[in-house]
């Protein structure tokens, strides 16, 4: 996608040393685009956890790069499973990030010491061209619940939550992608975005991009969703997720499920985009089996935004005598999904389903 119609990904093997690895640092963002550089695995995994890099599928990515990078300091095998151990240790919820490990040590645990750098570094390219080409089609396949609503050149109003876009994958984007395809094919599509706090991934990441992009959109609280789609004013829900299980529940950011409590009162499609790779098969009760990250207090007792005088400041907007909680993510009961998005086309949220659409990798 394009920043200022600059084309970029979100995370790249820097153009000069060939090696170290550049991201777009999410936290500085909408008030500065600051393309870090990183050249270890130390980094990479601050990076992740930190936030930095977010997004399931971008996750994952990075943590391919951050195996790479520890590898190019030690190819041995104890640095390997050091790297493996760290890296898996970063955040707890999002399912691609084991699946990109797994994917990475698959390939380079057989290999000799001296082969496994360049190796290492092939194979999270891989990854990441996979993951442009896997969200490309998610976009493909989504574009026509959208294109179908758009009926003489009438508005579509789609509702995301979080980020879902091309900052949360390597580009395209999952939840966002039908909507830039929409968009590039002149339907009049608008997004609601919703703020979703405690972290405004929604104001500060998905405002920011579809801005840059030039998509329509409007900032909303996360409490104004079900008045508008109480009002007629949401055609459907798109939103993006952490992890799937066998079964269909989705795990999603903080909010996600009172969004598809909503939709179903009020009859609005709610739909769920995702490569296969944030397919969990190993379990199917999202509730009891996927675990929920637990982020610092902070992140809702504070909050960071631009000044009037233009500086950037962290200001405190909760007693300080009182505690907070900061689950991250929650889970959306398959019964509230309409569908799926994915690569290979639109699937029922339900085990048969997704066997029957991924049999060969179930």
């Amino acid at each position: 996608m394009r920043i200022d119609g600059t084309p970029f990904r979100s995370i790249w093997v820097d153009e000069l040393d060939r090696w170290s690895v550049r991201i777009i640092d999410q936290t500085k963002l909408p008030w500065a685009v600051d393309l870090v550089r990183l050249t270890t695995m130390e980094e990479m995994a601050h990076a992740i956890k930190a936030m930095l890099v977010r997004g399931a599928p971008l996750i994952g990515a990075s943590a391919a790069y951050g195996v790479a990078l520890a590898l190019r300091a030690d190819a041995s095998d104890a640095s390997l499973a050091n790297a493996l151990a760290v890296l898996g240790g970063t955040r707890p919820t999002a399912i691609n990030l084991r699946w990109a490990l797994a994917r990475m040590e698959k390939v380079l645990a057989p290999l000799p010491a001296a082969a496994r750098v360049a190796a290492a570094y092939e194979e999270a390219a891989k990854i990441c061209d996979e993951d442009v080409a896997t969200n490309r089609a998610i976009g493909e396949n989504g574009l026509p619940l959208i294109a179908e609503r758009a009926k003489n050149g009438r508005r579509v109003n789609v509702l995301t939550h979080c980020n879902a876009g091309w900052i949360a994958t390597v580009d395209w984007g999952t939840a966002l992608a039908p909507i830039y395809m929409a968009h590039d094919s002149g339907i009049d599509v608008h997004v609601w975005v919703e703020e979703t706090r405690p972290r405004n991934q929604g104001a500060s990441l998905t405002a920011w991009e579809l801005g840059k992009h030039g998509v329509p959109h409007t900032v909303i609280a996360d409490n104004a969703g079900g008045h508008y789609m109480q009002h007629g004013e949401v055609d459907l829900v798109i939103v993006g997720t952490d992890r799937v299980t066998r079964s269909g529940d989705v795990c999603n950011k903080i909010g996600t499920y009172l969004k598809g409590l909503a939709a179903r009162d009020n009859g609005v499609p709610f739909w769920v985009a995702l490569p296969s790779s944030t397919i969990d098969w190993t379990i199917s009760d999202g509730l009891s089996d996927i675990p929920i990250e637990e982020r610092a207090a902070t992140e809702v007792t504070t909050m960071t935004g631009r000044a009037l005088d233009g500086s950037i400041a962290t200001v405190r907007i909760v007693p300080t005598s009182s505690p907070a909680a900061n689950p991250a993510f929650d889970v959306t009961p398959a019964r509230l999904v309409t569908g799926l998005i994915t690569e290979r086309g639109l699937c029922d949220a339900n085990e048969a389903a997704l066997t029957a659409m991924f049999k060969d990798v179930a």
